[in-house]
């Protein structure tokens, strides 16, 4: 077969380059080498003259997840704000489903199809190959020890068995490179059971505005506070904050000084949601502040009704690493606000409510939009005070 592939392509130009007589004398020659009837040899140079070797099928398996299919992928992962596959693969059907209700679907049943069959290890492996847009950088720290050591408790675990209501709370400081002169701060409340977050930001870190933002938590918050976890920063640990707790029946506990990862809840949420929407900008204009919460009541829709969240259910270490074990579903704030037994039924058709309500592509233009605009109200500030 090779040998008469050989003579074909061998004889191909000239045979539809030649006259009458010359395309009879390559016929015979053919026929003779190749053993073949002479219509054959004519059909065969046919094929091969229409062949288009731009789209000539290649041998192998069919391509099953397509180009449209990859679109659709992307479609989703955009909405969902570039989650790993792990993250991203339980909430592709809901995401779906939310974006053809209310007509911003715009991928064929074909393609929708085979996404919404995909499995996990397809989307972790697609989703790699997708361009991350977003990048940051580290900050500094504004937190300072406080003299109340003796009259705040430290607690530290195990958290497994924290109903929700009991949270954990940090600030954040948008200072740029320097905390000296006023700024905004953002206080961000993590619930531990159902990693429900609500950022709150506020002008400065004083012991009032502090207290102001935890009350707006207070009322925000689907269930009822029932226990708060700070780190030894100055701005929780003071007794303004534990004449407001005490006054309210709840728990205040505190991290125990020098332990940096005590409040990991919050703290890698710190960096997941206040930075990567807000990065390291030095916000020095009391005019975002208001602005800035306008974002961050969308944020906290967005991230927890639509965003999965991983949790670790073990950390093993072995010789110089942690082995650690996750969750073989992660499942949104949402999700696990519902499933938990300790959630009054009232709560829970409150948050059902609201949920069908939202759509998350909606919400991430929001997002995008308020975020512009912090930074434009920020800019015309600084050029304003050059």
């Amino acid at each position: 077969m090779a040998t008469r592939e050989n003579i074909f392509q061998r004889y191909l130009d000239e045979y539809l380059k030649a006259d009458k007589d010359r395309k009879g004398a390559i016929l015979d020659h053919v026929e003779d080498v190749t053993r073949m009837h002479r219509k054959a040899v004519v059909r065969k140079f046919r094929v091969l003259q229409l062949r288009d070797p731009a789209t000539e099928e290649k041998r192998g398996r069919r391509t099953y997840y397509t180009k449209d299919v990859d679109a659709a992928l992307d479609g989703v992962w955009q909405t969902a704000n570039q989650p790993c596959g792990e993250l991203l693969h339980p909430m592709i059907g809901e995401y779906v489903t939310i974006l053809r209700r209310d007509g911003m679907w715009t991928h064929g049943d074909v393609a929708t199809g085979k996404l919404l069959d995909m499995g996990e290890h397809t989307v972790r492996r697609r989703v790699s190959g997708f361009v991350h847009t977003r990048r940051g950088r580290r900050g500094i720290s504004g937190t300072k020890p406080s003299l109340l050591k003796q009259i705040i408790p430290i607690f530290k675990g195990p958290w497994g068995d924290k109903p929700p209501g009991y949270g954990q709370i940090d600030t954040v400081a948008h200072c740029g490179g320097s905390l000296s002169g006023s700024f905004v701060w953002t206080l961000n409340y993590t619930d531990v059971a159902t990693y429900w977050i609500i950022p709150k930001a506020q002008w400065n870190k004083g012991q009032e505005a502090t207290k102001q933002s935890l009350q707006e938590v207070k009322e925000n918050l689907p269930v009822d506070i029932i226990g708060l976890h700070p780190d030894t920063g100055g701005d929780f640990i003071n007794h303004n904050l534990l004449t407001w707790c005490t006054h309210e029946q709840i728990e205040l506990t505190r991290s125990e000084p020098g332990k940096k990862n005590d409040n990991i809840c919050v703290e890698e949420r710190n960096g997941h949601v206040v930075r990567k929407y807000l990065g390291y900008t030095r916000f020095d204009c009391p005019d975002v502040v208001p602005v800035i919460n306008e974002l961050y009541t969308a944020l906290s829709q967005y991230l927890n009704h639509f965003q999965a969240v991983r949790r670790t259910r073990s950390k093993e270490r072995v010789g110089a690493r942690y082995k650690r074990a996750y969750e073989k579903i992660p499942l949104t704030p949402h999700q696990r606000m519902l499933a938990h037994p300790d959630v009054t039924q009232e709560a829970k058709d409150r948050l059902r409510e609201e949920h069908t309500l939202l759509n998350p592509l909606v919400l991430l233009k929001k997002i995008d939009m308020l975020t512009a605009r912090v930074m434009k109200i920020q800019k015309q500030a600084t050029v304003a005070h050059g």
